[in-house]
């Protein structure tokens, strides 16, 4: 029987070259040795390589070896014939050294004159790399600490993962095939609504911060993140929403909330302000109690710091302008007082604290700190200094009335015992009716001038000089004391009667406790003048006292020394030790203002 032209066309070799040319599938025949007979173009292509230099390599130098190893295994099966046909996905390397996924089919094609492997090689790259995206996806939904879950349309949850069982307690078969309304508050049944309606709608919501209930009814604040799923024709299915506990977090705002308004409140009552001054932009930001303490009404600063100087009294702004200087120099913190000239004239004082902040190059980029209203203090500051002069005045006033009594009645009653005296000489015969009379006036007078006499030698200082007043005094002092007192001076300047007194009464103070205290014969006293200052150093080698204790009791010596030199714009430091002894170190400048007329000037 004659062939069909179809018969004769399944035998035609040329038809299945062009089949095999014209596959969009890599074939390749190979030997049972493994090595490449025939390749078509698309098997060429995947791999990069042309025809010639594939029938030069060996099936198992395409793949890496983990992936090679397998094949050759199975390869060595269908030889042996143990099976006909194996299917595995390998990797491959392309000529240019790149890695691609193939779906490899190998089978066996035996003849009577040779067998020969088919090998077809599809490339799966993309469908791998969709994969292992996938995969990622669900490692990263499943290991995920938030709560992630997908709803339809309709509000139904369709997935569930870990993070949502433990924000929820909901198992996932409890959740899916549930409405995300059991996880609503009822004040809150329409807001679900309007999330859907805006997925519907194509949009998005981004952190929104509500309120959720789980499954044990307790309230959790989350922070919510939804967006659509699509299909493949881009329609909007269902939607996918991110849930964060942020319960903690709203916790710490409240309490950092309360914490600001407390400060806020204790600022207010404290009067301090705060401001922060960027160097950079020349903005200086001012809280409304820093506008405040500047008589400013909320809002009322300027911003920078010109507007800042123009608030400073004129008389402090150079002061002003040079803290600022040292406070870019050094970086370091600093503080400062100033007065303020209110809008409406009056005159305020404020205690500044501030601190330079450093960027990352460590360049000076901001200027932050606080001020404080101590215009109270101040004022009661000055109250205090007119205070004490006035005591001070009234002690000298007092002490001139007695002088002028030690003259007028000391002597008088001199006069009258040595008249007495005199007159018992003329008359013996009443010697012994007169003669204890006269010896108690004279152990009256005595008294009365050894414990005023040397209280009250600063008219000394008028006669002879600082130097030579209380050399003398010194004198007198270690004579009627039974102490030595080392006396030493280098001072040569005419010294004014302010500063002369101050260091007398210091002295005397110094002195007087020192031999009523320390249990010491001896005390060393320097007069000493160093450029434009004079300092007094009184030390002895006593037993000392606890400073502290000392000035918490009720004796007036050390507090009234210190004020003493306050008023002179002095400084005195005292220090003592337990059986050590105690050291009193005055320094005064020649040229000062008293602290009464200067603060009544400011």
């Amino acid at each position: 029987m004659d062939e069909s032209p179809i018969q004769m066309r399944r035998f035609d070799p040329q038809l299945f070259r062009d089949a095999f040319n014209a596959s969009p599938i890599g074939i390749v025949v190979e030997d049972l040795e493994g090595q490449p007979l025939f390749a078509n173009p698309a098997f060429c292509a995947f791999l990069g390589f042309s025809q010639e230099e594939l029938s030069n390599k060996h099936c198992v130098d395409f793949s890496p070896p983990e992936d090679a190893g397998k094949d050759w295994a199975l390869f060595q099966q269908l030889r042996a014939g143990s099976i006909d046909h194996y299917q595995i996905e390998k990797r491959y390397f392309r000529k240019d050294g790149s890695l691609v996924w193939g779906s490899l089919t190998i089978s066996l094609l035996s003849s009577p004159l040779c067998s020969l492997v088919i090998a077809m090689v599809e490339d799966i790259t993309e469908k791998k790399r969709i994969e292992e995206i996938q995969f990622l996806h669900a490692a990263i939904v499943e290991t995920s600490e938030d709560a992630i879950a997908s709803a339809t349309l309709d509000g139904v949850i369709a997935s569930w993962n870990p993070g949502a069982q433990r924000l929820y307690g909901y198992t996932e078969a409890e959740a899916v095939g549930m409405s995300v309304a059991m996880l609503v508050p009822s004040e809150r049944s329409t807001e679900e609504g309007r999330l859907l309606d805006t997925i519907k709608a194509g949009g998005s919501i981004r952190q929104f911060e509500t309120v959720r209930i789980n499954k044990s009814g307790e309230r959790i604040n989350v922070s919510l993140s939804v967006s659509a799923i699509r299909d493949s024709n881009g329609r909007i299915v269902g939607c996918s929403g991110i849930a964060r506990d942020i319960t903690e977090q709203k916790i710490a705002e409240q309490a950092l909330r309360a914490s600001e308004e407390r400060l806020r409140l204790a600022q207010q009552a404290a009067r301090i302000g705060t401001f922060e001054w960027n160097l950079r932009t020349g903005v200086n930001t001012w809280t409304a109690e820093l506008e405040a303490i500047y008589g400013l009404q909320p809002g009322g600063f300027g911003g920078t710091q010109a507007a800042f100087e123009k608030l400073v009294h004129v008389d402090d702004r150079a002061k002003l302008k040079e803290l600022a200087d040292v406070t870019l120099e050094t970086r370091g913190p600093a503080r400062g007082e100033w007065r303020v000239i209110w809008p409406d004239g009056s005159v305020h004082w404020v205690a500044a604290y501030w601190q330079a902040v450093l960027d990352e190059s460590g360049e000076a980029s901001r200027v932050v700190g606080l001020n404080v209203d101590i215009t109270e203090r101040k004022l009661a500051e000055e109250a205090l200094a007119q205070m004490t002069r006035k005591l001070v005045e009234a002690q000298e006033q007092e002490r001139s009335r007695i002088g002028r009594e030690l003259h007028d009645d000391i002597n008088q009653r001199l006069a009258l015992l040595a008249a007495g005296l005199a007159y018992l000489q003329t008359d013996p015969s009443e010697i012994q009716s007169r003669l204890q009379d006269l010896r108690r006036q004279a152990v009256e007078i005595s008294a009365d001038v050894q414990a005023l006499s040397h209280e009250l030698a600063a008219s000394k200082l008028e006669y002879l000089g600082l130097v030579a007043g209380i050399k003398s005094w010194c004198k007198d002092f270690s004579a009627h004391q039974k102490v030595e007192v080392e006396f030493r001076s280098d001072v040569s300047s005419l010294l004014s009667r302010e500063i002369g007194l101050t260091l007398f009464r210091v002295l005397q103070e110094a002195l007087h406790n020192a031999v009523k205290h320390s249990g010491v014969k001896h005390v060393a006293v320097q007069l000493h003048e160093e450029s434009d200052e004079i300092q007094l150093i009184v030390s002895d080698l006593g037993r000392g006292f606890d400073l502290e204790v000392a000035l918490e009791g009720k004796g007036l010596g050390l507090a009234s020394m210190r004020e003493r030199v306050r008023l002179i714009n002095g400084t005195i430091s005292i220090e003592s030790k337990l059986r050590v002894g105690t050291r009193i170190y005055v320094r005064v400048p020649l040229n000062f203002e008293l602290a009464s007329e200067r603060l009544a000037v400011s």
